[in-house]
């Protein structure tokens, strides 16, 4: 049976972009945990990362949106994080304190990205570079983030 090729060349399109995004994603945990270590302009992060090996397969403009989003309101975003969990984010491993930053950041500045799609994104993330059990950690906290603010969505 012939397939339809315009369903699959706009499947293959969503595929490609969430492909992109992922990688975004990666590229910005890495710059955040680098960034965390010594803070300084996110212009610089930004700067630094750009020759990254992976960049050509990222979504750029998602990572510098992520990466500038993440520095500019990191405070507000530890104010956020701080009402979902049972520690100060400053106690956090590096990892898993820039996962839920990007996460959290995803869940109010992002309304077109799904919040299942953003716990599952940072969950990978947890998993692949955090802490033995920390992508538990991880999805907890970001449960309890989506279910303030993306009410709409549950």
């Amino acid at each position: 049976m012939p397939r339809n090729s315009s369903g699959d060349s706009a499947s293959a399109g969503r595929y490609a972009a969430s492909s992109a995004r992922s990688v975004a994603r990666k590229l910005a945990l890495q710059a955040l945990y680098r960034w965390q270590l010594n803070q300084g302009p996110w212009q610089d992060v930004i700067q630094e990362f750009a020759g990254s090996e992976d960049m050509g397969r990222a979504d750029r403009d998602y990572f510098t949106e992520v990466v500038r989003g993440v520095c500019d309101s990191h405070a507000d975003l530890d104010a956020d994080l701080a009402a979902w969990m049972d520690r100060p984010p400053q106690q956090l491993d590096p990892i898993e304190h820039a996962v839920l930053l990007i996460g959290t950041h995803e869940l109010k500045s992002r309304p077109e990205v799904p919040y299942r799609v953003v716990i599952n994104e940072a969950v990978s993330l947890a998993k692949r570079f955090g802490a033995t059990d920390g992508h538990k950690f991880v999805n907890a906290v970001l449960d309890r983030a989506a279910r303030t603010l993306r009410q709409h969505e549950h």
